[in-house]
């Protein structure tokens, strides 16, 4: 290697990626739309979103809940009430199934629901039979409680909460609960029965004493507006927890946006598949016990410890955007598995890898984190997609820490942060790259450009905070080549990773694409 101001090291990158087994995960397909009903006078219709889902609504309906018939309904079937202090009543429709006792209305029946007015300290029951589909459509409707959750679904075959479209409607819980029994609701939004929210209007919902939005069964959200600010957890699916469609916010004491059935293996799952979910959480931001997949959509956790979580993390399409204190993408946690050597790219040290993975095909991942970038306590594959780590800048972690084999067979990977725990690809790997670790840490806003033997530049990279080493893999990097490092010039990048040119940019040496040298250190939690 030549000598030049900046120590540099290779490396060759390369992974194989499959979609893991979540059981939603089914064939990908693409064209499907999420359908947000609205009732008509004869009968509801479905309004196609727009969206392009990654896994059809058909697989969806195989391995969840959701059935998008249950979107539909005849407006002449609808029980109207309205909700008033002290007066709340039925306006139209039968009034059979619904009872009102004060300032709590329950209802009793399947069927299709439709509230407005208000409640300052009051609540809305759904006990209706095992077998019973209730849709509840909220419109213009705000419910308060000063002793427990406004909304509770106590029994149900399914719930629906249907947001009217163009109403605003508001959930907010007491900060202390009078019943705290282990089986009591604990949600502004609670339901034991599979859940499924959907419609053109949006939601706010305040959990003041634990979660917002909380389902002990299956979560789907189809469509909506929903804003959840909780004291605890934020929106949470015991089996399964779904993004379709709209736009969710959530900021919460605990975690964001998870499924925590720790039972059974094949439950216990996220998946986003279109829509946007914004999260700012005081532990993780998007955590599944089992699987966690995103194949479109936008999912942004802009404030966690840990950024995405999960036994098996899968990200196939849409853009993931995370920022983390401690590992941005963290496969952990599940059953643990046994020892698995790869050929090189062993960052997790003394550590086995267990039963974790972490596959990347496509989509855009970006990360900024604090603690390691890209953790898998196993396996790492990326074949496809665009993989952007801004990772820790002390040498106690790394931007890439994989316990078991890092393999990148395609895709594009930079991985920017400290040295000390600079992780490289195994031997598997099919796609070439470059490993580069500077004598001193280059600070936030450094452009880096690779330029082959004919002088035009294949790679540029800027950094969004210190860096002292830089991981970089791409088609444009061929296996053997020579290939000229440049700090400055001019660049235009999207996510840290653009086009540029070598314009005013200083010569920093010449490296081989294929040949590296790897830190390694202490494995990943």
């Amino acid at each position: 290697m030549k000598s030049f101001p900046t120590y540099l090291s290779v490396t060759a990158l390369a992974l194989a990626v499959g979609l893991a087994g979540c059981s939603a995960a089914g064939t990908a397909s693409t064209g499907t739309s999420i359908a947000g009903a609205t009732a008509t006078s004869n009968s509801a219709t479905s309004a196609a979103s727009g969206t392009a889902e990654a896994i059809s609504l058909d697989t969806l309906a195989a391995d969840t809940h959701y059935d998008a018939d249950d979107l539909t309904w005849d407006a002449a079937s609808e029980v109207a009430l309205t909700l008033a202090d002290g007066a709340s009543s039925v306006s139209s429709g039968s009034s059979d199934a619904v009872k009102v006792d004060g300032d709590t209305v329950t209802i009793s029946a399947a069927g299709t629901y439709r509230l407005s007015g208000s409640l300052s300290d009051g609540q809305v029951v759904v006990a209706a039979g095992e077998e019973d589909v209730v849709r509840v459509i909220l419109d213009g409707a705000e419910i308060s409680s000063s002793t427990g959750s406004p909304f509770v679904v106590q029994s149900a075959n399914e719930a629906i909460v249907f947001l009217e479209d163009g109403t605003s409607n508001a959930l907010s819980d007491a900060a202390t609960y009078s019943d705290t029994a282990e089986d009591a609701p604990n949600a502004a939004l609670y339901s034991k029965a599979d859940l499924t929210i959907a419609g053109g209007g949006s939601l706010a919902v305040d959990g003041n004493y634990t979660d917002g939005i909380s389902s002990k069964d299956g979560l789907v959200l189809a469509t909506g507006t929903v804003t959840v600010d909780a004291a605890d957890d934020g929106i949470v699916g015991k089996d399964y927890a779904v993004l379709l469609d709209g736009a969710y916010h959530v900021t919460a004491g605990d975690d964001g946006f998870k499924s925590d059935n720790e039972d059974d293996e094949s439950r216990g799952w996220v998946l986003v598949n279109g829509g946007t979910l914004n999260v700012s959480a005081g532990d993780d931001g998007i955590k599944a016990f089992n699987h966690l997949t995103i194949t479109a959509g936008t999912a942004t956790v802009e404030e966690s410890e840990e950024g995405l979580e999960a036994q098996h993390i899968v990200i196939s399409g849409g853009t993931a955007n995370v920022t983390s204190n401690d590992d941005g993408v963290n496969a952990s946690g599940g059953s643990t598995g046994t020892s698995s050597q790869g050929g090189g790219g062993m960052g997790g040290g003394e550590m086995a890898a267990g039963d974790y993975t972490v596959e990347i095909s496509g989509g855009s991942l970006t990360i900024n984190s604090q603690g390691d970038g890209l953790d898998s306590n196993g396996d790492a594959t990326i074949t496809g997609g665009t993989v952007v780590v801004n990772g820790p800048t002390n040498d106690g972690n790394g931007a890439l820490d994989v316990n078991g084999e890092l393999v990148v067979d395609g895709g594009t990977v930079a991985a920017a942060g400290s040295a000390g725990m600079a992780v490289t690809p195994g031997t598997s790997s099919s796609q070439s790259g470059v490993q580069l670790t500077f004598g001193s840490a280059l600070p936030a806003g450094t452009t880096i450009q690779l330029a082959d033997s004919s002088g035009a530049v294949v790679a540029t990279f800027v950094t969004a905070k210190q860096a002292a080493s830089l991981v970089f893999s791409s088609a444009a990097i061929t296996a053997g080549g020579e290939y000229t490092v440049y700090t400055g010039g001019t660049a235009q990048v999207t996510a840290g990773i653009g086009e540029g040119t070598l314009d005013g940019a200083q010569e920093q040496g010449t490296v081989t694409a294929g040949e590296y040298t790897a830190a390694r250190g202490p494995g990943g939690r």
